[in-house]
């Protein structure tokens, strides 16, 4: 009876005990709802461009690897619902024969959602130009208005990768790819050039896909160095520079101009992705943390581009992704 017992006492103390560990196993369980992985759309999205609309929902929209100019929405920036195209094959833009639509630009102006393409075909460096299109609604369907000009016409070669953003209550077009990053000065509209306007450069001949994001007085230049588009042999790097004026000089954490090709590197491949470039804008959750799309290829799928999305975060006023190289699983946004 006396070891009945004592096997009892000791059963009652071992269970006891396993329970305790089987919680503190359970406690350093990671969050799997709070979690999200790349790529957050394990799709072909190249070179997206991001607006919050008056819906409060967020609107994606890509090169079109799906014809026409796909668009996706989301309430949340990790769960995405295709809605629609911009253009159909009858609507879409024909100002260049042939021509695919790349590197969509989406904006909200005087009241119109306004989406400004590149239109090209591969290695029509003389050829290729930058149109507009506009909608009253973020989903479409969108009117084109033709284009803004070619590269023949403005004299820039390679005239494509185009980024809206206004300053001081002007509106401004930067562009270029590989052959000189310049700006120049939109109507009020901004669905034409402001007459009389003249085109100038800021940055060098390394850059292509800029856009600029404004924080506690810098202007961040962000752009794409390197291949885009050879599969797992892609260099595309994502890099960044700082001016306390838009129109620069933009230069590197040592004061060298990107102007002559100076640059931090902020995002680079990695063991899963190479070809990270391209990037959004800069959009914040309710946190008010950032967060940032661009295209990469995935190593174990490399067919296209598909679309990730990390935490910017800061040090010293200058932006970094943590590992300088896309997340595999972080944390979501909050909303």
């Amino acid at each position: 009876m006396i070891i009945i017992l004592k096997f009892a006492i000791l059963l009652l103390l071992f269970s006891g005990c396993k329970t305790q560990e089987t919680a503190i196993v359970e406690q350093k369980k990671p969050d799997l709802d709070n979690l999200y992985r790349n790529p957050i759309i394990n799709r072909s999205l190249p070179d997206p461009t991001i607006i919050k609309a008056e819906d409060d929902n967020f609107y994606l929209y890509a090169t079109e690897d799906t014809r026409n100019t796909p668009i996706y929405k989301s309430a949340n920036l990790v769960d995405w619902q295709f809605v629609g195209t911009a253009f159909t094959n009858e609507s879409r833009p024909r100002f260049e024969p042939g021509g695919g639509l790349w590197a969509p630009d989406i904006n909200y102006i005087n009241g119109k959602y306004v989406l400004y393409y590149s239109m090209s075909v591969w290695g029509g460096e003389w050829t290729c130009g930058i149109g507009v299109a506009t909608s009253d609604k973020p989903e479409g369907p969108f009117t084109d208005h033709g284009k803004l000009f070619r590269s023949n016409e403005i004299d820039v070669q390679n005239s494509i990768d185009q980024f809206y953003i206004e300053d001081n209550g002007k509106k401004y077009l930067f562009w270029g790819s590989f052959r000189g990053i310049y700006y120049i000065e939109l109507s009020d509209d901004g669905l034409s050039l402001k007459p009389g306007s003249k085109k100038q450069q800021v940055a060098g001949t390394a850059y292509e896909g800029v856009y600029i994001h404004l924080r506690n007085g810098y202007y961040y230049m962000f752009a794409s160095i390197g291949s885009c588009c050879e599969g797992l042999n892609s260099t595309y790097t994502t890099v960044v520079g700082r001016s306390d004026n838009l129109f620069g000089p933009y230069v590197d954490k040592q004061g060298n101009p990107m102007m002559d090709n100076n640059h931090e590197i902020i995002i680079h491949k990695n063991s899963g992705f190479v070809g990270t470039g391209h990037n959004s804008e800069i959009v914040q959750d309710k946190n008010g943390d950032d967060w940032i799309f661009y295209h990469a290829v995935s190593v174990s799928n490399p067919k296209g581009r598909v679309l990730n999305m990390d935490r910017v975060r800061w040090s010293g006023d200058w932006p970094y992704i943590e590992g300088d190289s896309p997340s595999f699983e972080a944390e979501k946004p909050k909303f």
